[in-house]
């Protein structure tokens, strides 16, 4: 089976993992600030706080900007639940703008629209969380635009987007935003197992997200509500989480953090050769925008039903049955069962609903061969006859 997406572990990751299980620190020594330093400066950006997931980083974020009972927070459809529910875990409720048809992205045009409409209604998201998905920026400078007349924040999702650009700075930046919260998980970019990172201009959001990673317990005697009995003492000072990264996770990011750019410039050469090959294909192939370079985390085409019986079901099946382990991504997060409690239904969001009803995304990963590609395009080019 040739996966839509993998990690990519070479000889220096593993030696780099294997140098900290001899070290002293498995967890909470150099390794994990270096790592956001790191991604920190790649960024450039002032501060990184890094977590055991980019879930535990939506939330630590949320957490960092006050988001509450009694607040809105607004997303897109189509995301991984998570983006979703870093909201709820505050006790904050969550609502929905429609994609971009093109870019998949947030469309600013209803965003605009519903913001007007909620101005008037007195019912203003606190946050509002643009994901950058596929690996493409979302229009982040007019969203930053109407941050100004709405005032909210932006908590910017690049979950799929590390090592992307966007007006010539890169994502993660902050430039247009608050925070920005990135993914290392195994099928992303660049891997730390299981792993994430917020980035941030604030030294106070990063104190925050810092705090409540790790219990909401200070060691900062400047900070000490009470008199310091001595030096092993320490203050919870809000109720926090256990969401640390390790120092093993740290090291692995470290390592592959070096070969980020080249492996962007790999799967933008295996994009150009699906854009190349499957041009005449029944197929709605990806758009590239250009004020963005995307990180292309996903390919994601979807099945033209004007120009095919087959529907995308059918062609899934196929395709998973001649050994292309594609996916879709994402089913629109407001018709996941849970949300019905909130009343969403079919047909709130069209355009995500029309996306999620065609899409498949195709295998793309650094290390995917031309031969593993050339396989994916033949099996497309047997199921619609081309």
């Amino acid at each position: 089976m040739i996966p839509y997406g993998r990690q990519t572990i070479d000889e220096d990751d593993i030696s780099a993992v294997v140098n900290v299980l001899r070290s002293d620190y498995l967890t909470q020594g150099p390794q994990v600030p270096s790592f956001e330093s790191a991604i920190a400066e790649y960024c450039h950006a002032n501060y990184g706080v890094a977590f055991n997931s980019a879930t535990s980083g939506l939330h630590a974020a949320c957490i960092a900007l006050g988001v509450g009972p009694g607040d809105i927070v607004w997303t897109t459809p189509i995301t991984f639940v998570a983006t979703a529910n870093c909201a709820r875990y505050c006790g904050a409720s969550v609502d929905f703008v429609d994609i971009d048809p093109i870019t998949y992205n947030i469309s600013v045009e209803r965003l605009a629209t519903k913001l007007e409409d909620a101005s008037l209604k007195g019912c203003l998201p606190k946050v509002v969380i643009p994901v950058h998905f596929t690996g493409m920026s979302a229009d982040m400078q007019a969203i930053h635009a109407l941050s100004k007349t709405y005032q909210f924040s932006i908590i910017e999702d690049a979950s799929h987007a590390i090592g992307a650009d966007y007006l010539d700075d890169k994502v993660g930046s902050c430039r247009f935003s608050d925070i920005t919260i990135f993914s290392f998980h195994p099928v992303k970019i660049i891997t730390t197992a299981e792993g994430g990172m917020a980035v941030t201009n604030s030294m106070e959001l990063a104190e925050k997200m810092r705090l409540f990673r790790s219990h909401g317990i200070t060691r900062d005697t400047t900070v000490f509500v009470n008199k310091d009995p001595g030096p092993w003492y320490y203050e919870q000072h809000i109720l926090g989480f256990n969401y640390r990264m390790t120092e093993i996770q740290a090291a692995l990011g470290i390592s592959q953090l070096k070969k980020l750019d080249a492996w962007v410039t790999k799967r933008h050469d295996i994009a150009n050769t699906y854009d190349e090959k499957l041009v005449n294909f029944p197929l709605i192939l990806p758009k590239r925008n250009q004020d963005s370079h995307s990180s292309l985390h996903l390919y994601v085409v979807q099945v033209d039903s004007s120009k095919t019986s087959l529907s995308r079901r059918e062609a899934f099946e196929q395709l998973r049955a001649n050994g292309i382990g594609v996916n879709v991504h994402y089913i629109p997060v407001h018709l996941q069962p849970d949300y019905s409690q909130f009343n969403f239904s079919v047909g709130d969001f069209p355009d995500s609903e029309l996306y999620y009803s065609r899409a498949i995304s195709l295998p793309i990963f650094s290390s995917l061969s031309t031969e593993d590609q050339n396989e994916v395009i033949g099996s497309l080019a047997r199921i619609f006859g081309q």
